[in-house]
């Protein structure tokens, strides 16, 4: 029973999704198939409970602490003579704030120079290759 209310939570099934479900669910037989009470019972849990029930399932998928700001900029550092000249390059600063519900933030800072900008852009760009690779299987 609990896998049958889990295959409606996660379709998110509207009434007519709902009815035609259940009723392909009453017409199996062995195991898998339910009794029309039961269907009746889950239509009824279905119908008054579908937003806390999807409520539920969205808080327990999200990542916590979870990121409610970000802020950035790059700095230029002057070079105060011919010796800094090679320490003159540009800093990517960035700053995020991290947080779980009803808590304090709590803040991260990052410094990046431009080679190692590069390579998170790189590896973002890898990331984004593999969603889409991933994408286009479904």
């Amino acid at each position: 029973m609990r896998g049958l209310l889990k295959s409606i939570a996660t379709a998110d099934m509207d009434h007519a999704q709902l009815e035609a479900f259940l009723t392909a669910q009453t017409r199996r037989q062995g195991s898998g198939g339910v009794t029309p009470e039961q269907a009746a019972a889950l239509s009824r849990f279905w119908k008054s409970q579908r937003v806390r029930v999807r409520e539920s399932l969205l808080a327990q998928s999200r990542w916590e602490p979870g990121l409610r700001g970000l802020s950035w900029r790059v700095d230029l550092q002057a070079a105060a003579g011919r010796a800094d000249a090679a320490h003159s390059g540009p800093v990517a600063l960035v700053e995020l704030q991290l947080g779980r519900a009803g808590q304090d933030s709590e803040f991260v800072c990052l410094e990046f120079d431009e080679a190692r900008v590069n390579q998170m852009l790189k590896k973002m760009a890898d990331v984004q290759e593999s969603v889409d690779r991933i994408v286009q299987h479904t």
